[in-house]
């Protein structure tokens, strides 16, 4: 009797956690904030996404099959990651806050695995991508730039890709703690 008693005395004194009274205001939030960032995300994308059509059509890509080909692949990859977004922020809006825990952190579970997939792997897919569009117009670019700026070009795009991954993986890490913790 005394391993049932031990494991009775193990289970009281059990350290109680305190539910806090503004739990569901800070889930609310916290889900706010994401939606604010994914939106944040989407309008920069769409910025980037004019400039790219508006150079297309400054320097007549369409008149050059490499570089059409180039600036599609950059603007289609964008535009992907704009609808991935834009259908991850349309499902957080569908998660029903006021429904019971269990259903709700099922809900929160189902998106947090969603994001991971969307920052894992579709993420460094879609930057690939847009890389790879850029790297196609370099030939371009070196044929119909001076050197210096040439290379100025491609400094800074490696630079500007390096800021871009460690910005990208600061905020994923982030965006699935925060998810992480709402799911827990």
């Amino acid at each position: 009797m005394t391993t049932f008693e031990d494991l009775k005395s193990q289970w009281e004194n059990q350290p109680q956690e305190n539910t806090p009274n503004n739990g569901s205001e800070l889930i609310v939030q916290k889900i706010n904030t994401i939606k604010r960032k994914q939106r944040i995300t989407n309008s920069v994308l769409c910025v980037t996404i004019g400039i790219l059509i508006s150079f297309f059509f400054y320097i007549e890509a369409y008149k050059f099959g490499i570089v059409s080909f180039a600036l599609i692949l950059m603007i289609s990859s964008l535009f992907v990651r704009i609808l991935i977004e834009y259908i991850s922020l349309k499902k957080l809006k569908q998660i029903n806050i006021t429904t019971n825990a269990a259903v709700f952190n099922e809900n929160m579970i189902a998106y947090y695995k969603n994001r991971i997939r969307t920052h894992y792997v579709s993420t460094p897919i879609i930057i690939l991508l847009y890389s790879v569009g850029f790297i196609i117009l370099l030939p371009s670019f070196k044929k119909s730039l001076s050197v210096g700026f040439y290379n100025y070009i491609i400094g800074s795009a490696i630079i500007i890709l390096i800021i871009m991954v460690i910005y990208i993986r600061k905020q994923t890490k982030k965006e699935l703690s925060v998810l992480k913790g709402i799911s827990n």
